[in-house]
């Protein structure tokens, strides 16, 4: 029995890499030189780094960290390596059919390792490195979606969306998850009492924030925070980044912290806590239980989120009843990812893991949480727990948010 069970575990890895793979070709296959080559942002590496970092990141863990194997290409650490050279240096790079080829050659030989892996000692590393590819996948998408490939966005229309609020009252929740996907910044499960309050039941809409643009919301200093309005003065912003040609009822993406903290200001609410918003989309009131997932505990498909660029971009805020929170709370998971208030740090008993700059290193009361994933995130990385973090300046990911009162 002990045997079957490796062998399934096996076989599940081996899937999971193949399906993760794919996704992360199917976007090479389809860049030109300049996005390959080129920065989209002075923020972001070029596409072409990503795949070569995606890598030269499962050669290290696995084959030298794991099987203790010498580096097969230590000519590549400088360039690759995450802490090697300015974001402005990638750009400096093989040519693409060699980084394709240094992707399989490193496949090839990690999949020959996983033949013999002790995987019941070594099961969250595997999955913590799927996890690390699905993440360059998404900012592949979004580095993107910089360059302007926008044309397979979704415009699908349905019913027109009344905005409202949910009520979720008082009460104890665990927050974070133990489970053996579980990130370090999700762990350890921490209980956490939170007060009643009101939870928009979905994300900000494009309808609603053109009521701040209109409003001269961009122009006003009392919306704003001092250091957004510092900020705002100095960029000379005036709508989102991703504004154009945007139907009513979806949901506005391409803001800053500041710009949704400035959002909900005007509307008279506030941006709620990362408790807050994983208790709303976890947490069954009447089971007394938390869910993975907002409908529950089976994985995402089509049918109750828009993720893995299953639509190519956004899609509207009521598109996917199935997918409501047990609070009734709609696109908790996938579409855009949600700003909260809260600055990213560890819950208390973290262990950084594999290394420190994974996560530990951002917890510098700068950063602001993120959760929910957007219409670019693969599968293993979302769920309720997840998080994700930026600087509140950043507006160029696929994040948008939701308020609380």
């Amino acid at each position: 029995m002990k045997l079957n069970l490796a062998q399934s575990l096996r076989e599940e890895i081996l899937t999971i890499l193949a399906q993760c793979r794919q996704s992360t070709l199917n976007v090479l296959a389809r860049i030109d030189l300049v996005q390959f080559y080129q920065q989209a942002h002075p923020d972001f590496s070029p596409v072409g780094w990503h795949l070569g970092h995606i890598a030269f990141t499962e050669a290290y863990w696995i084959l030298e960290y794991l099987a203790g194997l010498p580096p097969i290409f230590p000519e590549y650490k400088s360039l690759f390596a995450a802490d090697g050279l300015p974001k402005s240096q990638r750009q400096y790079l093989p040519a693409p059919e060699i980084i394709q080829n240094y992707l399989n050659i490193v496949r090839s030989k990690v999949i020959a390792y996983l033949e013999i892996a002790p995987l019941e000692s070594q099961e969250r590393l595997w999955r913590w490195l799927i996890q690390h590819e699905s993440q360059h996948g998404e900012t592949i998408a979004l580095i993107l979606h910089l360059w302007g490939d926008r044309s397979t966005t979704s415009t699908t229309e349905f019913n027109p969306v009344t905005p409202a609020m949910v009520t979720i009252p008082a009460g104890e929740i665990y927050l974070g998850s133990n489970r053996i996907e579980a990130q370090d910044n999700e762990r350890p499960v921490t209980l956490v009492h939170l007060d009643s309050y009101l939870l928009d039941q979905y994300p900000v809409t494009c309808k609603e924030y053109k009521i701040f643009i209109e409003a001269g919301g961009y122009q006003n200093p009392q919306w704003w925070s001092q250091g957004g309005w510092d900020w705002l003065q100095a960029n000379s912003i005036t709508q989102p980044l991703y504004w154009d040609h945007l139907p009513s009822d979806y949901p506005v993406y391409g803001v800053s912290w500041y710009e949704a903290q400035a959002y909900a200001q005007f509307a008279g609410k506030r941006l709620p806590t990362e408790a807050e918003w994983e208790k709303a989309a976890s947490w069954d009131l009447v089971k007394n239980k938390k869910y993975d997932y907002p409908w529950g505990d089976i994985p995402p498909t089509c049918e109750n989120c828009n993720y893995n660029l299953n639509l190519g971009g956004i899609s509207p805020v009521n598109a996917y009843p199935l997918g409501r929170s047990p609070v009734g709370c709609y696109d908790m998971l996938g579409n855009v990812w949600e700003w909260t208030a809260s600055s990213f740090s560890g819950y208390p008993g973290f262990e950084s893991y594999p290394y420190r700059g994974y996560s530990q290193a951002y917890f510098d009361g700068k950063h602001r949480v993120l959760k929910g994933g957007s219409w670019a995130t693969r599968s293993w990385a979302l769920r309720t727990s997840f998080r994700n973090w930026y600087y509140p300046e950043v507006r160029q990911i696929l994040a948008g948010f939701r308020c609380a009162q």
